[in-house]
């Protein structure tokens, strides 16, 4: 859909237009059926279940985001993994089973921080780096976005797939989907990303072509940063759209 990549403009995402992607009918009861899927016999699912992904063996435990039933861990991840962060201090956002930070961890990066509202996210991705021998690099962390990590010290890299729509969550396990009304709950993302970024750190933020690209692309300049597309994935019913984020010193 490169109508998504249209819409990027000097200040990151397009300011022109209302955004928000309009949907069929068709397009409609198929979002609200994965939904309905993915939160009842995943999300929602009641065991620990053994995967594997991004080369990686993983334990994902009761409402944590399943990296092999949904594409954009894997995608991100193998963005992640052609990095060469050798010696970078990461954190990521929001990682579920921690695929994304274990790719990082992967490509070199000295530290990461996995980071997810949800505590047993924040444990799955401890335990599924000690799984894959990289323990000693990866530490699992419980906050609200960045809120609960130290101002300083300050990262190289900083990784997030926040949730791609709005609307009411009804409970942790559904705000991987859902970011209540507006994006409030990732309205600070931006901000605080850009607050721990080092001088000539970058943030990489993989969106959906069907969130409010308008409204993201507002905040990320409100932050201070300047957006380009990096990569894009189309499927049948959207894009997964992977943006770089730098700190605009001008």
């Amino acid at each position: 859909m490169r109508e998504a990549v249209e819409r990027v403009d000097d200040q990151g995402l397009g300011s022109a237009g209302n955004t928000q992607a309009s949907y069929s009918l068709v397009r409609r009861f198929i979002r609200g059926f994965i939904h309905f899927f993915s939160y009842h016999l995943i999300l929602r699912q009641g065991w620990t279940r053994n995967t594997r992904a991004a080369g990686f063996r993983l334990q994902v435990p009761p409402t944590v985001f399943h990296p092999r039933f949904f594409l954009t861990s894997e995608f991100f991840a193998g963005f992640i993994g052609r990095l060469d962060l050798s010696g970078k201090v990461v954190a990521e956002v929001g990682t579920g089973s921690g695929v994304i930070a274990l790719s990082a961890a992967r490509a070199g990066a000295r530290q990461v921080v996995a980071i997810d509202i949800n505590p047993r996210a924040a444990e799955a991705a401890a335990d599924n780096a000690r799984l894959n021998g990289l323990g000693d690099r990866l530490v699992g962390v419980c906050s609200n976005l960045m809120s609960g990590i130290a101002p300083r010290p300050l990262f190289d890299v900083i990784i997030s797939s926040p949730p791609s729509f709005a609307g009411e969550p009804r409970d942790v396990a559904d705000r991987a989907w859902h970011a209540g009304p507006g994006y409030r709950d990732i309205v600070a993302l931006f901000e605080q990303g850009r607050e721990r970024l080092t001088a000539n750190g970058v943030m990489y933020v993989l969106l959906s072509s069907d969130s409010d690209l308008g409204l993201l692309g507002r905040l990320m300049a409100r932050a201070g940063f300047k957006a380009k597309v990096v990569e894009e994935r189309s499927i049948v019913i959207e894009s997964f759209i992977l943006y770089e984020l730098r700190p605009d010193h001008g």
